[in-house]
């Protein structure tokens, strides 16, 4: 069943297309990666999912209802939430506060004091975070950082996930890390759509893969079909 799919989605910046004419579909339970070179229209396709950005032309839809331009907020509220590519926590609030947030004002319906402290408190034993609620979130380490952003968007108890470059900028030990916490988010049944560059993460994590090229979709499929199709080795992967 289709979760998130999005047709002939089109975004431009004066003359320049960074997302032309792209249709995507996920499905309930799957992990996809999007892969492409830098300045290939990723980000701006999970900004487009997101809200962040609205669409000159096409359509995204959610479990079939179209959520094109909805507000940011309304998306996050209907099931969709996202980490980023550089990581957007709340560097002054601590650990706690920055999960807390996404459990008060990002579920789509009311939840009370108690029982956002206490799936907090869950969220960051389940990203591996428990002893450190009460640090400034700018005290932790990129990787903790990034694991906070995860726990902060599952607090607002999404059936999608977008994660933006999550392992980027981290050493293999914690690469393998985070593709276990991937795992993890999988067996709670979210569906993830991933951007990611960190080839083995998105050769294991994955069930397909989409490639984007200037804007538009160059390929799709296993991350076999992916790996061997020969103008994406070309485009990107490279002999």
């Amino acid at each position: 069943m289709r979760i998130l799919e999005g047709e002939s989605v089109t975004k431009n910046f004066g003359g320049l297309a960074a997302v032309a004419q792209v249709d995507f579909a996920v499905h309930r339970g799957e992990v996809v990666g999007l892969i492409g070179p830098n300045g290939a229209g990723k980000t701006t396709l999970f900004n487009l999912i997101s809200g962040a950005l609205v669409p000159k032309s096409g359509t995204i839809r959610l479990r079939g209802e179209n959520i094109t331009g909805l507000k940011p907020h309304l998306i996050c509220r209907k099931g969709v939430a996202r980490t980023f590519q550089s990581v957007k926590v709340f560097g002054h609030m601590p650990v706690h506060a920055n999960v807390l947030v996404g459990a008060l004002f990002g579920t789509p319906n009311r939840m009370s004091a108690e029982d956002a402290n206490r799936e907090t408190a869950e969220l960051l034993e389940f990203v591996g975070l428990s002893g450190a609620g009460a640090l400034p979130a700018r005290d932790l380490t990129l990787a903790n950082q990034k694991r906070l952003e995860v726990a902060r968007a599952l607090a607002t108890q999404p059936e999608v996930l977008l994660l933006d470059e999550l392992m980027a900028g981290l050493n293999p030990t914690e690469v393998a890390e985070t593709m276990d916490l991937v795992a993890k988010i999988r067996e709670r049944g979210i569906t993830l759509l991933m951007i990611e560059h960190v080839m083995k993460a998105i050769m294991c994590a994955c069930d397909r893969i989409i490639v984007l090229h200037h804007g538009k979709k160059i390929a799709e499929g296993t991350p076999q079909e992916v790996a061997t199709s020969r103008t994406v080795v070309e485009v990107y992967l490279g002999e």
